[in-house]
């Protein structure tokens, strides 16, 4: 119980506000695993996320997930052009810890891939929802967004996930 009640206060404490030009803000600062969930976004299970953006949506993997794999090295991208598939893979996420396939939270074309990855893979680390996203998608079926987790399910999914290992 003390330590509940020593990491609470640690995360109060730990609160920190930053300056960002982004209009995202976070639903839940700092969960029980101390990882940034924001509001505006869409999550799948697999902790991708998904920001909707009028004909095109921003897809990347989670706070959660860059913590859990550690300082990423190495990140395999496809290219532009070619079309994701809902819960299929698309690319491969290389850590000091481990390589993890990363999946697609909804389908469609493959419209732009970050190609600063390829030089700065630890920009995930450092920025999992603005400099680190992965691509930008044209949805094919912008009903698939209705089946992800929304910031509230999510947090609740990865402090269960957590409790569970």
């Amino acid at each position: 119980m003390a330590l509940r009640m020593w990491a609470s206060s640690t995360a109060n404490a730990l609160r920190i506000s930053r300056a960002s030009s982004s209009h995202l803000s976070p639903a839940f600062p700092l969960s029980r695993c101390f990882s940034t969930v924001l509001d505006g976004l869409k999550y799948a299970s697999s902790h991708e996320w998904v920001k909707p953006e009028g004909a095109v949506a921003t897809i990347g993997i989670t706070d959660h997930a860059q913590d859990h794999l550690g300082e990423v090295v190495f990140v395999e991208l496809p290219e532009a052009g070619g079309s994701v598939s809902q819960g299929s893979s698309f690319g491969a996420v290389e850590s000091v810890k481990a390589t993890s396939d990363v999946n697609s939270p909804i389908s469609g074309e493959i419209v732009e891939v970050n190609t600063k990855l390829t030089e700065t893979p630890g920009l995930i680390n450092s920025s999992p929802y603005e400099g680190g996203w992965m691509i930008k998608v044209k949805p094919s079926s912008p009903s698939e967004l209705e089946s992800l987790l929304g910031p509230k399910e999510y947090t609740k999914f990865c402090e269960e996930e957590d409790a569970a290992h």
